[in-house]
């Protein structure tokens, strides 16, 4: 099938590594040129220089967590791109122990998100667009210790996006979540629990009915679907890869 993302052009948040890298490299092989971001200038280089061997890329380090930031990156990228046709919001704090630190995921993962919409959404409107989210299931089921700051403001980024739905989709930006149970990344979080928590990462094992955790192009690959013109007709959608690992039942 052909996604209909050749010339498009997609700003990905968070996108160095794990989820967000291995979406940058589906929109490339797919002809969409791409703009990423971290907070560390070297990754950034470094991953720009070999994203390029596939397509048109740019980046910048970025600290998501500062609006002025985040917005000078979108409008220079924007800028480099010569306009925005997809907008993936994939930043994430990690969880946070302490109360009076939970600010920060307040401020990376969901005023990021808002303040990053806003920013593109005149270059989104402009012969209509598409805001994904990265959510988790964790915002669904309760899983391990119950929730925390990372999926109490997940599920707050679940929330505003499906609720723009209604509101861009009138300037007809389509606004999706896709929605990961855990994922392999190589030094990401599951790979450090399968070393320091073997029978914990067994046990989430086990209860997925393939028997294994999903892969960061199989997130991607839901990404890219949703930006694509093949899906033209979905908005307000919370997809959810995770191989079975949940199990609730959704009408």
């Amino acid at each position: 099938m052909d996604l209909g993302l050749a010339g498009k052009r997609a700003l990905i948040t968070g996108s160095t590594k794990g989820i967000g890298r291995a979406i940058a490299e589906t929109l490339l092989a797919e002809g969409a040129s791409v703009a990423i971001c971290s907070r560390t200038a070297e990754d950034v280089e470094a991953a720009v220089a070999e994203l390029s061997a596939s397509g048109t890329c740019v980046g910048a380090a970025v600290d998501a967590g500062d609006l002025e930031s985040l917005t000078g990156w979108v409008n220079s990228s924007a800028e480099q791109l010569g306009g925005i046709d997809i907008y993936i919001h994939n930043t994430s704090a990690k969880p946070q122990k302490k109360l009076e630190d939970w600010v920060k995921n307040h401020n990376v993962d969901l005023v990021s998100l808002v303040g990053g919409v806003a920013a593109a959404q005149e270059a989104l409107a402009d012969g209509g667009g598409s805001v994904i989210s990265i959510g988790t299931t964790a915002t669904a089921e309760h899983f391990a210790s119950g929730s925390g700051s990372y999926s109490a403001f997940k599920a707050a980024v679940t929330n505003w996006t499906l609720g723009q739905a209604q509101v861009l989709g009138k300037q007809g930006v389509r606004c999706n979540v896709v929605s990961p149970g855990p994922v392999m990344v190589e030094g990401g979080d599951w790979d450090m629990i399968k070393g320091a928590m073997p029978e914990f990462y067994e046990a989430s094992q086990k209860v997925h009915p393939a028997g294994e955790l999903g892969q960061p192009s199989d997130v991607a690959n839901a990404v890219a679907f949703l930006a694509s013109d093949a899906a033209r007709h979905v908005n307000g959608a919370n997809l959810f890869v995770d191989g079975g690992f949940c199990k609730r039942i959704n009408y």
